[in-house]
């Protein structure tokens, strides 16, 4: 998808956690400000972010950003290869009452194998 101006541009959650060395940044500065960090990766390539929050559970934060998959995946790439950070998870908004109108369509004329 290659956004044009003009067009919305799709909203992503981004779930990830820290490694050890980005733990390890912490110890040594513990007042760094990582959405300032995430808002500057997301301008880097025209993203937008919305919000950044550190998070208690199997994900250490979540940024959520406005922009194209594919400067989702850049920002995954990037700050993974810095190796502060792993297991970026990317998601997508949606609409699942137009997902659902979509497989009401599909499920009227599809039929599974010996059907």
């Amino acid at each position: 998808m290659r956004l044009t101006k003009g067009d919305s541009m799709a909203k992503f959650y981004a779930l990830g956690n820290y490694t050890t060395q980005g733990f390890q940044g912490f110890c040594k500065d513990p007042g760094s400000d990582r959405s300032k960090a995430a808002q500057i990766a997301a301008e880097a390539v025209g993203a937008k972010m919305v919000s950044f929050c550190g998070l208690r559970g199997a994900y250490d934060f979540m940024a959520v950003f406005e922009g194209s998959f594919e400067q989702g995946a850049g920002i995954k790439m990037a700050t993974e290869a810095s190796g502060t950070l792993c297991n970026l998870v990317i998601l997508e908004e949606t609409n699942l009452n137009d997902i659902a109108a979509h497989a009401a369509k599909i499920a009227q004329k599809y039929k599974g194998v010996g059907q």
